[in-house]
């Protein structure tokens, strides 16, 4: 209880904003982002404590996240790139237990868009996740 009731639900609208927020305020994540061109869905897949799959729009271009939001119809938005993963795999990566492009590795973030875009900016990924970790996050029970 305390600080924790004023945390951010995780895969909400709010917390798309609240994650584009820390990206634009990152100049780790600017500089090894710098070349990155692609937007993403970060999908939390239905399972304990997620009724259904979540769609969190994120357009990077640049080092910026030029906008954030939930997403209610995927298929209303085509992306570039998808990352899906349950939430207690999203809850580890947060807690750096599981490092992403590892995890993409051995399936447990399950990427659909260009592997190799992705393999070229590890340090991009990583300052995404640094960014995420700022966020004052509520994991739903």
């Amino acid at each position: 209880t305390g600080e924790h009731d004023m945390g951010i639900k995780f895969a909400t609208d709010e917390w798309a904003k609240a994650l584009m927020h820390e990206v634009n305020n990152s100049e780790a994540y600017a500089k090894a982002a710098s070349h990155w061109e692609g937007d993403f869905y970060f999908i939390t897949s239905a399972g304990p404590g997620m009724p259904q799959d979540t769609y969190l729009y994120l357009d990077l271009w640049h080092g910026k996240a030029r906008d954030a939001y939930l997403v209610e119809n995927p298929a209303s938005k085509p992306v570039a790139f998808e990352l899906r993963a349950p939430l207690d795999v999203w809850h580890k990566v947060m807690d750096k237990k599981i490092d992403p492009i590892r995890g993409i590795m051995s399936g447990q973030l399950k990427l659909k868009g260009n592997m190799m875009t992705v393999l070229k900016s590890p340090k991009a990924a990583t300052e995404l996740v640094a960014c995420a970790m700022k966020v004052d996050t509520e994991w739903p029970q």
